[in-house]
């Protein structure tokens, strides 16, 4: 009986290396779990080097923990939307082409719309050895892979294409809380989706329960970003506000457009009684004018 070997994983053990044989679906999640880890490691990188990039003005030490709180921000975040497209996928293979268009032409096209929307004039030669040519393809590039990066993360590097550096060196917290307001909601409408359409292969596994698993992950990324800015971020003194002061301003800014809109209902309301109810009840004006009128009758005809 011939047995095929997929893979082989070395252990050591004792005072000898052991050879251990792997079948195809355990050397797959074993390449899954080192992609995912690569991955994330990237982001991490990255998010450190952004860092440095924003603040090269002053000395930037990351510490170990604030390297933890990334590390968990960025796995949480990117495994729960890796594991959320693949099942998606796996009942709505079509449909899935039209979110990923959706999200890939959404961030292709943002930093160019608000570049437009600026009136800069076109950044030529930021660096020298490029043409107005080079230039263009080379911002392309960028935002190709800027809209690549988005589609599963929060990029760490956010694009601003009439600035020299290429990057927004101000903290936007609203555009911030908007992405992943609208992330977690699209989240949740592809798991619905997944449980509608899911298939007798998932038979065996509690749907609800992975749906709330995977809800609960990405919000524990959301909670490890949030502890990062507000604690561990190395440049968290330059925040003006911060992301705890920040999110307080948007729930205040909140409350009181719902409670203008409730006034402004309530206003609207009043003033659009019915006619009836409004000649049943006889102004004060006509109240007052009524006496007046009767002695200028009186005193014309006793002249």
């Amino acid at each position: 009986m011939e047995v095929n070997y997929y893979a082989l994983l070395f252990t050591y053990r004792g005072s000898s290396f052991r050879i251990t044989a792997l079948d195809s679906k355990s050397t797959k999640g074993l390449f899954m779990v080192l992609s995912l880890l690569s991955i994330v490691y990237g982001a991490l990188r990255c998010n450190i080097l952004a860092i440095k990039i924003k603040y090269d003005e002053y000395d930037v030490k990351v510490k170990p923990l604030a390297y933890v709180c990334i590390f968990l921000w960025r796995s949480f975040e990117i495994v729960t939307r890796v594991i959320v497209l693949v099942l998606f996928t796996s009942v709505l293979k079509a449909w899935v082409v039209i979110d990923i268009l959706i999200n890939f032409l959404g961030f292709l096209f943002y930093p160019w719309i608000l570049f437009w929307c600026s009136g800069s004039p076109f950044p030529e030669n930021f660096e020298k050895a490029f043409s107005r040519l080079g230039t263009t393809i080379v911002l392309c590039f960028l935002t190709l892979l800027y809209a690549g990066i988005n589609m599963f993360c929060w990029s760490a590097v956010q694009l601003k294409i009439n600035n020299p550096d290429l990057i927004s060196k101000s903290q936007n917290w609203y555009r911030l809380l908007v992405y992943y307001m609208v992330r977690f909601i699209e989240n949740a409408f592809l798991l619905l989706m997944w449980y509608l359409y899911k298939t007798d292969i998932y038979m065996y596994v509690c749907a609800p329960l992975l749906m709330l698993q995977l809800l609960i992950g990405y919000c524990t990324a959301i909670l490890f970003m949030v502890v990062f800015y507000q604690f561990f971020h190395p440049c968290k003194k330059l925040f003006s506000p911060n992301a705890s002061e920040s999110f307080q301003e948007w729930l205040k800014c909140a409350c009181c457009n719902r409670r203008r809109r409730e006034s402004c209902e309530s206003a609207e309301n009043t003033d659009l009684r019915s006619p009836t109810d409004r000649e049943e009840t006889p102004s004060s004006s006509k109240i007052s004018s009524m006496p007046s009128q009767i002695l200028n009758t009186d005193e014309l005809s006793s002249a």
